[in-house]
């Protein structure tokens, strides 16, 4: 059955290749990413059943706009997932600019705030729903010189299992580690290193299923994309 899927972070990498395989399965998507020219495109290349826009995530307004017009179009999302995120260029924390650590916590933080504040009213109103939070395998462990990105993710974590405690029946929140994936995102971290781990697109294989498993009976849970 056709599910509902909105999606943050859909301009590249796991964003965007979630996108192309949710659409080629056959599920209706709503996505919003910062660059207004991608939104534009994705909405050209999938059509009028689906529904693209551009927003900054750390602007509450604009994301209340983005889940209002998703919820009028399609009804409240089925699975909803916060994977909009951003990491620091490699250094150790006392050099990070003060300016770059507040982009990484309003982005990678607040940013999943304002989505859940706008969309989980009208999940309620639904009565099911599955919220999956985009953590990381530095949500559970530590590297040098991603300390920013690092305390993020462990605040997903933190975050989404105290907000399962508090969703009714039949909802279900969960931090989702996708793994290592060779995104741009990596390759600032580890350079052409990064190659050696799968594309997005042969992880949205195999991660989409997975996602599309979760169930009320996970709320809480840490999943990863290999569970």
């Amino acid at each position: 059955m056709p599910r509902r899927i909105a999606i943050t972070g859909v301009s590249r990498g796991l964003g965007r290749a979630m996108v192309a395989e949710f659409v080629r399965l056959g599920h209706q998507v709503s996505g919003c990413c910062r660059d207004v020219e991608v939104a534009a495109d994705l909405q050209t290349q999938y059509g009028a059943s689906h529904h693209f826009q551009a927003v900054d995530v750390t602007d509450q307004l604009a994301v209340r706009d983005w889940c209002q017009q998703t919820v009028d179009h399609f009804g409240a999302p089925d699975l909803l997932l916060n994977n909009a995120a951003i990491i620091n260029a490699n250094a150790p924390l006392w050099q990070v600019p003060a300016n770059e650590f507040a982009d990484i916590i309003n982005i990678n933080i607040c940013g999943v705030h304002h989505v859940l504040a706008e969309f989980i009213p009208a999940m309620i109103d639904a009565g099911e729903g599955v919220i999956a939070n985009f953590s990381s395998t530095w949500g559970h462990s530590t590297s040098p010189e991603v300390a920013p990105y690092c305390a993020t993710k462990f605040a997903i974590e933190g975050l989404t299992k105290a907000l399962a405690a508090e969703l009714p029946a039949d909802l279900c929140a969960v931090p989702f580690n996708p793994g290592v994936i060779d995104t741009d995102m990596l390759r600032s971290c580890f350079g052409d290193q990064a190659s050696a781990f799968p594309s997005p697109e042969s992880w949205a294989e195999t991660a989409v299923p997975r996602l599309l498993a979760i169930t009320a009976s996970d709320n809480g849970i840490s999943l990863s994309a290999s569970d």
